[in-house]
């Protein structure tokens, strides 16, 4: 039976409750009194229950829908404002040990390069990244306990903290890798990572075993529990996520709200990021193969109902996305973007031979980092590569507390800013350069705290002259 404090899998994220929200969403998708009265509570922008945000996303009433954007839109600005955090992706490993049926990683198949990376090669990955301009990175590996150890990821991070390279530095790792122990996320946790990420890929039991039919990650129970032990090993911020495509969009979306509540209500804290990638080519992966493919029609409601019901939540969209489904959603909901991305193990220094294929999935949006910068700025965002809170320690209920107050927009504009300065100076082309001063001048004048404005004018100043690294 459903129990959101339950420690087990099959407790807080009980089938039957899906089922009978699903149900409910679809009874009341035209009752206007119904819907009308979660907007108008949403409007406290408290976020909403799991049922309440799946009528919303069963809505087929035109007025209340154009509402649902006018909201997200206005919870969107509230807690983040216009600011867009910047990351890239560095696969260290495509080696693995399960039968993901959607991913080209399994281990069944022959045609993929497998590859591994050395320390040596992580370094020459890291300066080009920090070349670009990159100062968080998300890691990615395959699950391979004999070829990728965690000894192995341990190591790399480790090294990735201590590269740096004329005024580049990577100030945060955050790691999506396979469930695993408490001890080990401790061990993560003492490295200094980030975020811990694992995508859930689909919460309906019975097709994630069929999509998972060998390896560890077939045990549906270890991986849905496994941000319960992240927490419990001491990680304060973790990223959950589902696949769209695998299954019905419906079902995964409210299993991922009832994640998101479980760990509010049994951890102390919900996600601190949510990501919604979809099913996409890739080296043996045939996207006709899913017949639970979305629409970007659906794609942007699924964006706008999650924003209203988890306000407090990041959002992540990668370069999965083309450039077009990108500029849809931003405005939306969404708080963080990849850019410059390479999803191969390697690539970054060299690109890689197209023989060697080691990709996970095909990059739609090929757009080099500075293009993207450029595009958010054009389009009135902040493109932002602060690390900031994680380093001075404003993570988990720390963090959602600063953010539920309103307080963090005196750490995060002006830490947005100087860290987009230092890109400007660092970095940028001179087309991308100019619209970044304009944007800077316009946006120091949105700091509420008129000390906090003028303790960031004068780091900019000094940013300027060649000092780096200031933060709130």
């Amino acid at each position: 039976m459903y129990n959101v404090k339950s420690n087990k899998a099959e407790e807080f994220i009980d089938n039957q409750e899906i089922l009978d929200t699903m149900a409910y969403a679809e009874e009341n998708k035209n009752n206007e009194t119904l819907i009308n009265d979660i907007i108008t509570r949403a409007g406290d922008f408290k976020g909403l229950s799991h049922r309440e945000a799946a009528v919303l996303l069963a809505c087929e009433l035109d007025d209340q829908n154009k509402r649902l954007v006018t909201l997200a839109q206005e919870i969107k600005k509230k807690f983040y404002g216009n600011r867009i955090v910047m990351f890239a992706p560095l696969y260290l490993s495509n080696y693995c040990v399960n039968g993901c049926v959607y991913c080209p990683y399994h281990h069944k198949n022959t045609t993929i390069k497998r590859k591994q990376l050395s320390q040596e090669e992580i370094v020459k990955e890291v300066v080009a990244l920090q070349d670009m301009g990159h100062k968080r990175l998300a890691l990615e590996t395959g699950e391979d306990p004999v070829n990728c150890p965690l000894e192995y990821v341990l190591e790399s991070i480790k090294t990735i903290y201590g590269i740096k390279h004329k005024n580049g530095d990577i100030r945060r790792v955050n790691v999506n890798i396979a469930a695993t122990t408490v001890e080990n996320y401790r061990r993560l946790k003492d490295a200094g990572i980030g975020t811990y990420i694992l995508f859930q890929e689909t919460y309906h039991q019975e097709n994630y075993e069929m999509l998972h039919p060998t390896g560890p990650k077939h045990n549906y129970a270890w991986h849905t529990e496994a941000m319960d032990r992240a927490m419990e090993g001491g990680i304060d911020d973790v990223g959950i996520g589902v696949l769209f495509g695998l299954n019905m969009y419906r079902y995964d979306f409210v299993g991922m709200l009832m994640h998101a509540e479980h760990l509010e209500a049994a951890m102390g804290v919900g996600p601190h990021t949510i990501s919604v990638p979809r099913i996409c080519p890739a080296d043996d992966i045939d996207t006709n193969d899913f017949s639970n493919a979305i629409s970007n029609d659906v794609f942007e409601k699924i964006v706008t109902v999650l924003r209203i019901a988890v306000p407090y939540t990041g959002m992540i969209v990668s370069t999965r996305e083309s450039q077009a489904s990108r500029e849809r959603v931003l405005k939306l909901g969404i708080s963080q973007v990849s850019g410059g991305s390479c999803t191969s193990v390697g690539g970054y220094d060299h690109p890689e031979p197209e023989e060697e294929n080691s990709s996970q999935f095909d990059v739609t949006d090929t757009r080099k980092l500075d293009d993207i910068v450029n595009w958010l700025l054009e389009m009135g965002h902040i493109p932002s590569f602060c690390t900031a809170c994680y380093r001075e320690g404003r993570t988990g209920d720390r963090f959602m507390k600063l953010v539920k107050s309103g307080q963090i927009v005196n750490c995060c504009q002006p830490n947005a800013i100087m860290t987009l300065k230092e890109y400007l100076e660092d970095y940028a082309s001179a087309d991308t350069k100019e619209k970044g001063e304009i944007m800077i001048q316009r946006e120091l004048k949105s700091i509420p705290s008129d000390k906090v404005r003028e303790i960031a004018t004068a780091h900019l100043t000094e940013l300027s002259a060649g000092k780096r690294d200031f933060r709130f």
